[in-house]
C-alpha cells in the first residue's frame, strides 16, 4: 500500500476533480467510483480500474480490503479527512476506483433493444434509466445533447451497477444512432400516443426519452416510427421520466415473457 496524505499531491488533485467535473472525465478517459457495492459490480463485470483507493478506516474493514485485493492492484491509502474531500458522498464507504471510459461505439447490427436519451439534464434520473435498462433487458444506452453525464458520481450511484451491463455512448447528435438501429423507434411522449400494452414490442425496440420539460426534440422525434404514452389518473399532469421509462421498459420485458420473441 502507499499513503497519500495531502491534498497537494497530483494524483488526490486529479481524482477529485474526476469526481467533480465532466469535462476532466472527458479529456482524461477516466471516472471515480465510490463504494463497495459500486466497485465489486464493475469488477463481477470483468472491469479493469486503473487505480485503488482505500481511505485509512477502509483499509482495516475485511471486505474492502478483499475487494481491493481483487484488483490486484496496490491500494493508495488516504486519511479518512482526505477520502471525504476526493469523494463525492457525503458519507464516504472508505472504497473507490478509478476506471477508465468506454470507447467502443455501439453495436447496433446486434443490439435488440436500446434507450436514446434527448436532453435529460438531471444526473439521478440518467442513473435511474440505465438501473431499469440494464435490468429490463436493454443492451445500448446512447446519451444525446443536453444530457448530465452518465458517468457523474450522481448518475453512477443512482445506476446501482447498470452501467456495466450496458454499452453507453455520448454523442453530439442522436441521429445517426437512431438510424443505425434495426427496429423500432418507440419516443415516449405525454399524451397522444398509444398505449404500451396495446404496441408490439417483442421484436428490436429503441425507446426515445426527452427532458419532463421540453420532451422529446422534434429531431429525434421524427425519427421515431411509433409513439407512446402511459394513461394517467384524472389530474396527472406528468409522471417523473426514469419512472416512465421503467414502465416502458418492463412492458417490453412482461411482451417478452408471456408472448415470447418475434424474429
Amino acid at each position: 500500500m502507499s499513503l497519500l496524505r495531502s491534498r497537494d499531491n497530483p494524483r488526490v488533485r486529479r481524482w477529485r476533480t474526476l469526481a467533480q467535473e465532466a469535462r476532466a472525465r472527458r479529456e482524461s478517459g477516466s471516472a471515480l467510483l465510490e463504494g463497495a457495492h459500486l466497485v465489486q459490480s464493475y469488477l463481477d463485470a470483468g472491469g479493469r480500474p486503473r487505480a485503488i483507493l482505500l481511505s485509512e478506516s477502509g483499509a482495516r474493514r475485511p471486505e474492502l480490503a478483499e475487494l481491493a485485493r481483487r484488483t490486484t492492484l496496490e491500494p493508495v491509502v488516504l486519511p479518512d479527512a482526505l477520502f471525504r474531500w476526493v469523494a463525492d458522498a457525503r458519507t464516504p464507504a472508505g472504497l473507490a476506483a478509478e476506471i477508465p471510459l468506454p470507447t467502443a461505439a455501439p453495436d447496433f447490427d446486434r443490439a435488440r433493444h436500446a434507450v436514446f436519451l434527448d436532453g435529460i439534464q438531471d444526473a439521478g434520473n440518467v442513473g435511474a434509466i440505465l438501473r431499469s435498462a440494464a435490468a429490463l433487458g436493454a443492451h445500448v444506452a446512447v446519451l444525446g445533447p443536453g444530457c448530465a453525464d452518465a458517468w457523474s458520481p450522481k448518475a453512477i450511484r443512482a445506476g446501482m451497477g447498470g452501467h456495466f451491463s450496458l454499452s453507453i455512448a455520448t454523442v453530439a447528435d442522436l441521429a445517426p444512432s437512431l438510424r443505425a438501429f434495426r427496429g423500432e423507434i418507440v419516443c415516449a411522449v405525454p399524451r397522444g400516443g398509444t398505449e404500451p400494452s396495446a404496441l408490439d414490442l417483442r421484436g428490436a425496440v429503441g425507446w426515445v426519452f426527452g427532458s419532463e420539460g421540453a420532451g422529446v426534440s422534434s429531431a429525434a422525434a421524427s425519427a421515431a416510427t411509433l409513439r407512446v404514452s402511459i394513461r394517467l389518473a384524472a389530474g396527472a399532469e406528468s409522471l417523473n421520466v426514469a419512472a416512465a421509462a421503467a414502465i416502458l421498459l418492463y412492458e417490453r420485458a412482461r411482451q417478452l415473457s408471456t408472448r415470447g420473441a418475434r424474429s
